[in-house]
């Protein structure tokens, strides 16, 4: 099947906005089992290195360094790390809002969706009066298994060199 682009208006585009609204308000809120819930057990999660190239080099990511490179099994132990005495970079736990913007979908597959989406995210940590800030683009595949859409890739390019935070313990 190629691609076919789906159009806002379209039922099935407005199924997947509301999957990725779904899952920042569970993020937002720290329900990271239910997040777990939407994942595939096949997923792939990375954040590639970003750096300063000149344009004539590409977009300046490295191809095998990565910030994280995570599968289901590595994001479940990160989970159950955050429900132990032992999540110091997150305890006290960050206060997060994710704004999901630009959300773009194909058709790969019957059953396969291809979602790009801009995402910015703030996190407010202890009593510091700024915010940590995050800009990046999403890459994502998600499924469909019956009525239920999973997450099966994520692909995050920030847009930053420097991070714009003390860690990235957060999810995106």
């Amino acid at each position: 099947m190629h691609s076919t682009s789906i159009r806002i208006g379209n039922p099935v585009y407005f199924e997947i906005v509301e999957f990725l609204q779904n899952e920042a308000e569970v993020l937002d809120s720290g329900d990271f089992r239910e997040w777990l819930n939407m994942l595939d057990q096949e997923i792939q999660y990375f954040m590639p290195v970003r750096t300063n190239r000149e344009r004539v080099h590409g977009e300046g990511f490295i191809g095998n360094m990565y910030h994280f490179e995570e599968n289901f099994a590595s994001l479940r132990k990160r989970v159950e790390r955050f429900e132990t005495e032992f999540a110091w970079a997150e305890d006290p736990p960050s206060r997060t809002r994710r704004f999901i913007n630009n959300v773009r979908v194909e058709q790969t597959a019957e059953h396969e969706f291809k979602v790009k989406s801009y995402l910015l995210l703030t996190r407010s940590r202890g009593n510091e009066p700024e915010y940590g800030l995050i800009t990046c683009v999403r890459n994502d595949i998600l499924t469909r298994a019956g009525q239920e859409i999973k997450l099966k890739t994520r692909e995050i390019l920030i847009d930053q060199t420097t991070l714009g935070m003390d860690n990235i313990a957060v999810f995106f």
